[in-house]
């Protein structure tokens, strides 16, 4: 009779040696990490913690990261610059959306209806346009929204508050948007082509008014 030989079980394999990388483990939901601080961060998304506060506006933040971007939004610091055409931002992410403009890289896509899109953020509203889904109310006038950011937006109407400025003529706007939009005035920069005709604009919102003079209805997702 042959002999048999015990062999090791891959996934037990697998399972220490993670344990062996990453020996910090969050009993709540078992996630787990290389360093005892990154833990001790991680937690904090648990308990709804927030301890970094904003010396300017009150707000306050789960992650010290967090409010030293938020702190931009304030001071107008913009230390990540576009290597391409110089433009500069206030968050690398930002800078990271930025730089498909240049390369058309639409690496997010829809599946329901193939629509790709250069951000995430952009993907995750664009998919509440087919779920109708508005999880997001106001506590003042009960609107409701697709997303967290849009509701936030909102409430400054209520508040009066505009902190995003214009660096050349003082204007002021409620959004980050809107403010883009504006400066676009300026600079003259029409980053969205109609694919027809080539013909560009500074807002979706005019090339998909334009995209109906061509087929009668606009089919360009956000950007």
């Amino acid at each position: 009779m042959l002999g048999t030989f015990s062999q090791k079980d891959p996934l037990n394999e697998h399972i220490q040696i993670d344990i062996m990388e990453k020996p910090f483990s969050c009993y709540l939901c078992g996630t787990c990490f290389k360093q005892k601080q990154t833990l001790t961060r991680h937690m904090i998304t648990h308990t709804g913690e927030r301890p970094y506060a904003c010396e300017f506006c009150a707000k306050s933040f789960a992650q010290k990261i967090n409010l030293q971007k938020h702190i931009r939004s304030h001071t107008g610091e913009k230390p990540y610059a576009c290597e391409i055409c110089g433009k500069s931002f206030s968050g690398k992410s930002n800078l990271n959306q930025h730089y498909r403009t240049h390369t058309g890289e639409r690496p997010y896509s829809c599946g329901i209806c193939g629509s790709s899109f250069s951000d995430k953020g952009n993907l995750n509203y664009h998919i509440t346009t087919h779920t109708k889904e508005k999880p997001y109310a106001c506590d003042i006038c009960d609107k409701s929204f697709s997303n967290k950011s849009n509701l936030n937006q909102h409430i400054r109407i209520h508040a009066g508050e505009k902190p995003f400025s214009c660096e050349t003529c003082g204007k002021s706007y409620s959004t980050a948007k809107y403010l883009t939009y504006h400066v676009r005035m300026h600079t003259g920069e029409k980053p969205y082509a109609c694919d027809i005709c080539s013909e560009s604009f500074s807002t979706i919102y005019h090339l998909n008014k334009h995209i109906r003079t061509h087929t009668g209805y606009g089919t360009k997702g956000k950007k």
